[in-house]
């Protein structure tokens, strides 16, 4: 359970610091100054005169007829940052960007659906993206220029061009738009496909052998540099070799969750991985560390254990969840979004070690500590030492003639001496909003963790951040809120919010086998069905049709470092299918991931959550029924077991789904292994059921 006590001494410090720069006097101060994410408040007294997304900035960038800067980022990105001290606190370039344009600061984690329309540009118009992410729009939004990072000289280049043109050639700038907003529209638009092939065994097998073909052999991940740790891909590979056990697949797997387990990604100290490798050998991080990568790599590390029983795996998990709970816990139950990379202004300062720090802290026990995490006097990152693991306990303990729990427990003391150390530097910006998607995904992730390491503090923690969504973020008329923040809810959900948070409800009921968090996420997905589909192609809008209009209403489709919201929508769907007996909901599922098809078969990569739910719907899928008093211990037991292609339902009662009506014995446990709603005969014995599965 959390206790929430360093959350509350984070919040406490940054209220302090925050009371504090506001007595300073500020020589600017623009209208982001009420906002309440932190990125945008990082502008607030920027001379630019900077407004946030809204009704007032978009009337008045209409009635003055100004073109539009949309600049876009995140409170962790450091080229923001850099952008920002070069450019945005010039007041030069904030005299020009004042004079011509109407500018507005955007922060991508609370308005995906701004950042997922002026990113498809960008891509259109330069074939990359990044953040952050600057635009030059019309005054009615549409865009006609878009790029990521310049320099300050670049930058007061582009601001001069534009605002020359719109006074010269407007015409032009007007045609480039309608040609640019046309291209955002059509992008990533979907097809009814109604001749869906059934599962394609080449196909599904296919898909997984392409991905493998593009991994680095020696350290994992994608091939070059940088590396990002993309837990879908491996999830992904993970469901195939249950399904279809491949020694290409594995070896690239676990080569994979060794490197990022090992390397310089992971915070050895702290728990928890940085954002991506900028290396080839996952040694040196970019430092920011976010909710969304760790949530799910707690989900992938919990596989992985079930699969390989590496107590490595293990580790990465309980130090990640322990890393979560310590400094990114509010203690309303919510977790929040980030930590910067940098602290007193250098990238990494806060991590990173000198051979002499470790010598002085840790003296005789230093030599051994350093072995294992590779540290030298020249170090391996500008001069100093980022940790990575580099010779295992088993040769350490030859070595030093200790045995590997000795040699486990002085690394763990030197660790706690270490952390005390390093808990007294000044750490990095903390982003303290919470957000509804990125919570569901550390549901699942808690849940996950619960079921591959049978800890029931997981459990609670999940409990804790459901309750909190629950009584915070879902709105009476069934809305699901978006973005949570000094007590006060805003933002209406996207299909993220709302696909995340009924993924983790239907765990918790697997977990807890109390059918109310079904029914919560039964809700969503009607709210859902009534305000996010599209019935043309049987998928779903990222907005609500009761949101705001932008220039275009877009889906989003492809996997990324988080799995698309369609994707994950499709997931939901199957599941509370199978639950409830609702074959509606059963065929659009099916539908859309035929609707995917040649997109998975041209790219699997980019569609690695849309492959592993071809191949959940395509190969076997059990129910696994439990009724009696025995239920939660046999459920844990069955849980342990890496099983992909199931869902587990049952309880002391038979409650109130179908597939539990009339199996319930007096005085027995049973266990139901079923397919397609057919039960073989019951079994009281987790061992006999588990041989029933094979």
């Amino acid at each position: 359970m959390r206790t929430g006590l360093v959350s509350v001494l984070i919040i406490v410090l940054s209220t302090y610091a925050c009371t504090q720069n506001m007595e300073k006097k500020h020589p600017h101060t623009n209208h982001l100054i009420s906002e309440t994410s932190p990125y945008l408040l990082q502008h607030a007294h920027n001379p630019v005169d900077w407004f946030p997304w809204g009704p007032e900035a978009l009337d008045l960038a209409q009635r003055e007829d100004k073109l539009m800067i949309i600049s876009i980022g995140y409170a962790a990105c450091h080229w923001c940052h850099v952008m920002e001290h070069e450019s945005f606190e010039d007041s030069t370039i904030a005299a020009k960007m004042n004079a011509n344009f109407l500018s507005i600061k955007v922060d991508r984690e609370e308005r995906p659906d701004i950042d997922q329309i002026y990113m498809t540009a960008a891509q259109l118009m330069t074939g990359q993206g990044g953040w952050p992410l600057n635009v030059i729009a019309l005054p009615d939004g549409r865009p006609v220029f878009a790029g990521t990072y310049f320099p300050k000289e670049n930058w007061g280049k582009v601001v001069d061009y534009f605002a020359e043109m719109y006074r010269t050639q407007p015409g032009k700038m007007l045609e480039q738009a309608e040609k640019i907003t046309e291209g955002i529209n059509q992008l990533e638009v979907p097809e009814l496909n109604e001749t869906g092939a059934p599962f394609d065994s080449a196909l599904y097998a296919s898909a997984g052998n392409q991905i493998i073909e593009t991994i680095d052999k020696q350290y994992g991940g994608r091939q070059g540099a940088p590396k990002f740790p993309m837990p879908t891909i491996y999830d992904f590979l993970l469901t195939q070799h249950y399904y279809l056990p491949n020694e290409d697949l594995a070896s690239g797997i676990k080569t994979t969750l060794d490197g990022m387990a090992n390397g310089g990604i992971y915070d050895h100290l702290g728990g928890g991985f940085a954002r991506y490798a900028v290396d080839e050998t996952w040694t040196v991080p970019h430092f920011e560390k976010m909710l969304y990568d760790n949530a799910q790599l707690i989900s992938l590390y919990s596989h992985a254990y079930q699969v390989y029983g590496d107590d490595k795996y293990a580790q990465a998990v309980r130090e990640t969840i322990t890393f979560c709970n310590r400094e990114l816990s509010d203690p309303s139950g919510g977790y929040y979004s980030s930590l910067d990379a940098d602290s007193e202004g250098e990238e990494g300062k806060f991590y990173v070690w000198s051979e002499e720090e470790i010598d002085q802290t840790l003296g005789g026990a230093a030599a051994l500590f350093k072995k294992h995490y590779g540290v030298s006097k020249h170090g391996n990152f500008e001069g100093h030492n980022i940790l990575e693991r580099k010779e295992s306990i088993a040769d350490l303990a030859n070595k030093y003639d200790l045995s590997n729990t000795e040699v486990k427990q002085q690394i763990e003391d030197s660790k706690t001496q270490l952390m005390k150390v390093r808990d007294r530097r000044i750490r990095p910006a903390l982003d303290d909003k919470i957000l509804t998607s990125w919570n569901g995904l550390m549901m699942i992730g808690l849940v996950d963790a619960y079921f591959a390491l049978q800890d029931e503090n997981y459990l609670a923690d999940a409990l804790e951040t459901a309750q909190f969504i629950k009584d915070k973020q879902i709105q009476p008329s069934g809305q699901l809120l978006r973005n949570h923040k000094n007590g006060q809810s805003t933002i209406s959900g996207f299909l993220d919010d709302y696909a995340f948070t009924i993924l983790a409800f239907t765990k918790l009921y697997e977990a807890t086998f109390d059918e109310s968090w079904l029914t919560e996420a039964y809700k969503l997905k009607t709210y859902v069905d009534a305000h996010f589909s599209d019935e043309k192609t049987k998928m779903y809008f990222y907005t609500s049709d009761e949101d705001e209009k932008l220039i275009a209403r877009k889906m989003e489709l492809s996997d990324n470092v988080i799995p698309a919201s369609n994707s994950a929508m499709t997931e939901a769907l199957y599941l509370l299918g199978q639950f409830y007996y609702n074959q509606k909901d059963l065929d659009r599922a099916i539908q859309m991931v035929a609707n995917m098809e040649k997109d998975i078969v041209a790219n699997p990569a980019y569609y690695s959550n849309w492959s592993r739910l071809y191949g959940l719907m395509g190969q076997q899928h059990f129910e696994i029924a439990i009724v009696g008093t025995e239920s939660h211990t046999k459920k844990m037991a069955i849980a342990q077991k890496y099983i992909p292609n199931k869902i587990m339902l049952g309880g002391q009662t038979e409650g109130e789904l179908a597939l539990l009506k009339g199996k319930l014995a007096t005085g027995k446990t049973l266990i139901y292994v079923c397919e397609n709603k057919s039960c073989l005969l019951p079994t009281e014995e987790v061992k006999k059921a588990l041989s029933q599965l094979e």
